[in-house]
């Protein structure tokens, strides 16, 4: 099972460099016409505010600090299940990314108002597909590296609210174009999905039983 998650995990980042193999390099027009159809519209383009020095410097102290922030919220997650009786799974795929994902949602919703819709679905999604071909198989690559196992392997539950998620996101988004109706269905499927996972208890969703 480990060799098979191992090599799991390498097809996934394999695909992840494909698939940016396609969007930077072989196929960059279909973005870059996309990118120019927006610098159209708004004219001068604005200058950086900080300097490549200053930008790196802010990175790490952010990474930093988000190291030690993560790790204290990790470490709290023991307490909050015995105390509040909410299961790991619901804390760990509805209530962390909602908060580590904030500033990416922030994003998304601010760009939206300004009509840039593509920018918009660019973050929203290209942020899910980074978590699941290149976050997850990496950190199962580290944890074989530290000994310390992760699994790749999802109950029947997980799997199907994952599908049904993928499915529908694809389907409403497949023809480039939105509405509130969409943006209502996609937005209660998220509300169901949690409600399901806040109800389901923690044993159900334990891949290790």
């Amino acid at each position: 099972m480990t060799v098979l998650r191992f090599d799991t995990s390498i097809i996934l980042l394999l695909l992840y460099v494909l698939y940016l193999v396609f969007q930077l390099r072989t196929h960059s027009n279909l973005f870059d016409a996309e990118k120019q159809s927006e610098g159209d519209e708004e004219g001068e383009c604005e200058e950086p505010t900080l300097g490549l020095v200053a930008a790196i410097a802010v990175l790490v102290v952010t990474t930093v600090l988000v190291t030690l922030c993560a790790d204290y919220l990790v470490n709290s997650i023991n307490g909050l299940v015995t105390t509040s009786g909410i299961s790991r799974g619901f804390i760990g795929l509805i209530l962390i990314p909602i908060v580590g994902n904030a500033a990416e949602h922030v994003t998304a919703v601010v760009v939206a108002l300004r009509d840039k819709m593509d920018l918009a679905m660019g973050v929203a999604v290209g942020s899910s597909i980074q978590i699941a071909i290149l976050v997850a198989p990496f950190l199962v690559i580290v944890g074989w590296i530290i000994g310390a196992e992760i699994a790749l392997h999802f109950q029947t539950f997980q799997t199907v609210a994952f599908a049904v998620s993928v499915l529908v996101v694809t389907y409403t988004i497949q023809d480039g174009k939105s509405n509130y109706l969409e943006g209502a269905m996609l937005t209660g499927l998220y509300i169901i999905i949690a409600l399901a996972f806040y109800a389901t208890p923690s044993d159900v969703m334990d891949p290790g039983k």
